[in-house]
């Protein structure tokens, strides 16, 4: 082991938590018409688990809370759907991948 190892292993972290994070932005930007995939395996799982300990809860219950508020008028029930959409990938973002349904 070199002496960079713990700066190589967080620099990956975070590598990896800002192309997840620029996949909830570009849903967020044009979320209509795009479904989110479900997939990965052990070391995505447990990554999950962490994310939703930490971060995952609160960021889908604040989604869930505003997608229901804007469900209650008929012009917010599409932009509420998308944001049940966005409380879902906030749940588990790692191993999903948000793709076109056309």
């Amino acid at each position: 082991r070199s002496t960079l190892f713990p700066y190589t292993t967080l620099f990956r972290s975070w590598l990896t938590l800002g192309r997840i994070s620029f996949r909830m932005a570009a849903l967020s930007l044009t979320p209509f018409g795009k479904e989110i995939t479900c997939g990965g395996g052990a070391p995505s799982m447990l990554a999950n688990v962490v994310w939703f300990l930490l971060i995952g809860l609160w960021t889908a219950i604040y989604f869930a809370i505003c997608g229901a508020v804007l469900c209650i008028t008929i012009v917010g029930v599409p932009f509420g759907l998308q944001l049940f959409k966005m409380a879902r990938l906030a749940l588990a973002p790692f191993g999903s991948n948000v793709v076109d349904i056309r």
